[in-house]
């Protein structure tokens, strides 16, 4: 097998060198990306559930342990609204706003790069299928005459070029797509947990200042 892929490699010139590094790349960013992603999955739900309960019985501090007890970007995100608890619900709004950018940015870090590997893939095996032919056609020149044997060289440099920026792209493409949408659903999960959060605190505030007891249980 490795034998095979060494021949192809060497018949596909020069242009297989830099897809092999798109290839070793686009692998690397995608296995971080990866890990990444699967570190900051969370029990969302159950994760609000306990900080509410920890915000209604004892107060912003017990609720922000809760936040610290857990992982990833919205429990880091709950975490800095809940420190400016004690400022009112405006400046936790905007501590979750500022610590929610910085999140995105730690999730998105890698995309545009995984982004521009599979552009670059095929336009690099196209390069070489350019090349291949431009062999092909001056091998024919210089023998003045059309041969198999004298094209085949240069049309299978075209060939393996174009085939093997296929298949880097194909996957780069494939994987990108994917971790887009799974930060598109962190966003989504971000934006509701945040949402929940600081209308709790309204409500807490609203509470104090009316004198009103305590909801007890957790709201659905």
């Amino acid at each position: 097998m490795w034998s095979a892929f060494g021949q192809m490699y060497a018949k596909g010139g020069v242009w297989m060198h830099p897809l092999l590094v798109c290839a070793l790349l686009g692998l690397a960013l995608i296995v971080e990306r990866l890990w990444t992603l699967w570190r900051a999955r969370i029990d969302t739900r159950n994760l609000m559930m306990e900080v509410m309960r920890a915000l209604r019985q004892e107060g912003p501090r017990a609720a922000m342990r809760v936040c610290e007890s857990a992982r990833g970007p919205i429990a880091n995100m709950l975490h800095a609204g809940l420190m400016r608890a004690h400022h009112g619900p405006e400046a936790v709004e905007k501590a979750i706003h500022t610590a929610g950018s910085i999140e995105m940015a730690f999730l998105e870090r890698g995309l545009l790069a995984l982004a521009t590997l599979s552009n670059m893939a095929p336009l690099l095996g196209f390069l070489g299928t350019i090349t291949g032919m431009i062999k092909a056609l001056s091998a024919i020149e210089a023998a003045n005459q059309v041969s198999a044997a004298i094209v085949a060289r240069g049309v299978q440099e075209a060939l393996v070029c174009t085939a093997a920026g296929l298949v880097v792209a194909v996957p780069l493409s494939a994987f990108y797509a994917y971790f887009v949408l799974a930060i598109d659903r962190f966003v989504l999960e971000m934006e509701g947990s945040s949402s929940e959060l600081v209308d709790e605190l309204m409500d807490i505030e609203y509470r104090k200042t009316t004198g009103q007891p305590s909801t007890p249980g957790i709201k659905s």
